[in-house]
Formats: structure tokens, sequence, C-alpha cells
């Protein structure tokens, strides 16, 4: 029993990274309708920079400068490329962004070079023991720095302007133009957000606890573990996003403790495979009906 709750709550402090990751994937194609592929280099460039001025700066300032980074990034990204192209087929801008993730990594990874960096040096390989459990102290603050980004994200989509405005804009584009809103705003707002979780998210994936890989090419593809998360719960719905990390963390916790560890990373795609063939659009994606 004692290992099933370390499992769980190891697992769920994986899911609210996979959160974090899952909603950036959902905001961007909520406002823009973009599938933002280039999700992993956001979170290598923010690691980079944490990683490099960690030294000079301490943790603290370094983390703030990393997140900051891969927030701005982002935005460049929308504002040179993605809002220039405003008529672009979706399909087109989901592969330009497939582009931009490739040479952002591949430089990334040149400039790392052979030595593999880890980050979350105050709390990393630090585990905390409750009697006979041990739990990983990097999940644990994991998940309480999602549940606290989480809160405050949904805090902002449902009171602020700025979160009126991007479900206005979701439901209806035109519409939206025509009541005033500026969408270039709204849709630039949601980039650094998504740019600024993708910061945060990594500030725990280059942990030896987590996966043991460091700041790496293996930090990308974990990354990418999100995708199937926004999947499960559905691409338009941010509260799906949620759910769809713990499972996602749950599946990989679970599955890797009484499977195997190689399992575990088919595992997640097993179980979105199975939520996509009885619900195409996610478990809280919205189902389009059309008229003949």
């Amino acid at each position: 029993m004692e290992t099933f709750i370390q499992v769980v709550v190891n697992g769920l402090g994986k899911g609210a990274v996979y959160a974090l990751l899952a909603l950036g994937f959902v905001i961007i194609f909520k406002a823009s309708g973009v599938l933002n592929f280039a999700h992993g280099s956001f979170v290598l460039l923010g690691g980079y920079v944490a990683f490099r001025t960690q030294e000079d700066l301490g943790f603290v300032l370094s983390a703030i400068l990393g997140v900051a980074t891969a927030g701005l990034g982002a935005l460049f990204i929308e504002r040179v490329l993605v809002a220039r192209r405003p008529l672009a087929d979706p399909i087109a801008l989901a592969l330009l962004t497939i582009g931009v993730d490739v040479i952002l990594t591949e430089e990334i990874i040149r400039r790392i070079g052979l030595d593999i960096p880890f980050l979350g040096s105050p709390y990393d390989g630090k585990p905390v023991h409750v009697g006979e459990v041990t739990f990983f102290r990097t999940h644990l603050i994991a998940l309480a720095v999602g549940a606290v980004l989480v809160t405050l994200f949904f805090l902002a989509f449902r009171y602020t302007g700025w979160g009126v405005a991007m479900r206005a804009q979701a439901e209806n584009r035109e519409a939206a133009a025509l009541m005033g809103i500026r969408r270039g705003r709204v849709t630039g707002t949601a980039w650094v957000i998504a740019g600024v979780l993708a910061g945060v998210a990594v500030l725990f994936l280059a942990t030896q606890d987590f996966s043991g890989s460091g700041l790496s090419r293996s930090t990308h593809a974990i990354a990418l573990v999100a995708f199937p998360a926004a999947i499960i719960g559905g691409l338009d719905s941010t509260g799906g996003a949620i759910l769809g990390g713990a499972i996602v963390g749950l599946t990989e916790a679970l599955s890797a403790q009484y499977i195997s560890f190689e399992f575990s990373k088919v595992a997640v795609y097993i179980v979105m495979l199975a939520v996509l063939i009885v619900a195409p659009s996610g478990i809280f994606g919205t189902r389009e009906r059309t008229r003949v």
C-alpha cells in the first residue's frame, strides 16, 4: 500500500508538469488555431538560459530569467512567423512550427555540448520521508507549483478582460473582431503564457528525480509527451489539459512501477488511442456538428 501511495503522489507530480505543458498547447490552439509543435524548443530555451546564468545569478534569478526568455521566445515566433500569415492554412502553420522546433532544438543542443546539466539543485535528489513512504521532493514541489499556476490561470481566464476576450475569440473570431476585440493582443498574450508555462516546466523536467536525462534532447522528447495529454483532455479544453496531464502522469508512473519502464512510454499513447476511439474530440473537447 505504501508503494502504491508513493507511486500515485509522484505520478501526480509528473502530471502537474505535463498539465502545464498541455495547457500551453491548448491556449495557443484556442487563441490562434495553431498546433504548436515548437513547444519542446520553448522548454529547452528556458532551460538553457537558466543553466547558463545560474552560476552568476543563483537559482532563483536564473530560473526567472529562463522562464521570461521562454515566454519572449514564444512571442517572437508568434509575432514574426505566425501573425504575419493570418490566412495561412492551419496545417501549413503546424509544419512551420515543426521547422522552428528543429532549428531551435538543434542550436540549443549544439551549444550545450557533451555535458548534460541538471536544473533544480535546491530540491532535486532530496527525497521526503513520511513514515514508510518516500516521495520525490521535485514531484511534490511540481505539484504545488502546478496547482498555484493553474489556479491563477483559471482565475485570469474567467475574470480578466483578456480571458473574456480569449473565450470570445475561441467561440467566434469574426464576431469577436466586430466587437472590437484585438485579435493580435489576445493571441500574443496566449503565446507568452504558453512559453512561460514551458519555462516553468523545464525546471522540473531537467532534474534527476523527473527523468534523469537532464537538459538534453531527451528533455525535448519528454516535453512532447504533453501533447497526448492535450489530446486526451481535448485540444480546445483548458480543463481537459489539466485532466489529461494527470492521466498521463499517473499512467507513466503506475505502468513503470507495475509493468516496466519501457512499457510506460508506450502506455501513454495506448491510453490516448483508447480515449480517441471512445471520444474523438477528447474527454472535454468540443464536438462539431454539421447539418446537411
